[in-house]
């Protein structure tokens, strides 16, 4: 199932405090230049796992801000399989990052600003509800849009 709306009001308090550490890792991707996204995973409300960008630093196409703070948070549980967790992105993810979602059980994915180009959490897409998968995780997007696209919008607009 997919919630693909705003979040209410009643539960940003930590969703925001959450998306606001994902948006400090984005700023580290900023620092060495690289596109300023950034992720946490939460277990219990706590941080357990953190990335951001840094495909061009490590010469790796998979150093996406997702999967690094999954690498994280696995490694931090001793286990690839992290059924219990949530994760917090600054971007929607792309469809490799949906794949390591799906591979990990993430419970619930955040994310703040959507990515008009591909969309890959719109239903219609039918990547995150495609039945054929046998893991389905949650995805809630919109938290700290402005902050989280604005950041983004300015690291393009200071490149050209």
């Amino acid at each position: 199932m997919m919630k693909n709306k705003k979040i209410n009001s009643k539960f940003m308090t930590d969703h925001m405090q959450f998306m606001q550490a994902a948006l400090d890792e984005a700023g580290k991707a900023m620092e060495i230049d690289e596109i300023p996204i950034g992720a946490i995973v939460t277990l219990n409300n706590k941080i357990i796992g953190r990335g951001f960008n840094s495909v061009i630093k490590n010469s790796d196409p998979t150093c996406h801000a997702e999967i690094m703070a999954l690498r994280d948070a696995a490694h931090f549980l001793s286990n690839y399989r992290l059924p219990e967790v949530n994760l917090y992105i600054t971007l929607e993810p792309c469809i490799m990052c949906l794949g390591a979602i799906f591979q990990a059980r993430v419970k619930q994915v955040y994310f703040g600003a959507y990515d008009a180009k591909f969309h890959s959490c719109n239903p219609n897409q039918n990547l995150v509800n495609n039945q054929t998968i046998n893991h389905h995780t949650l995805f809630e997007g919109g938290i700290l849009e402005d902050e989280c696209s604005t950041l983004l919008k300015n690291y393009f607009k200071d490149k050209r």
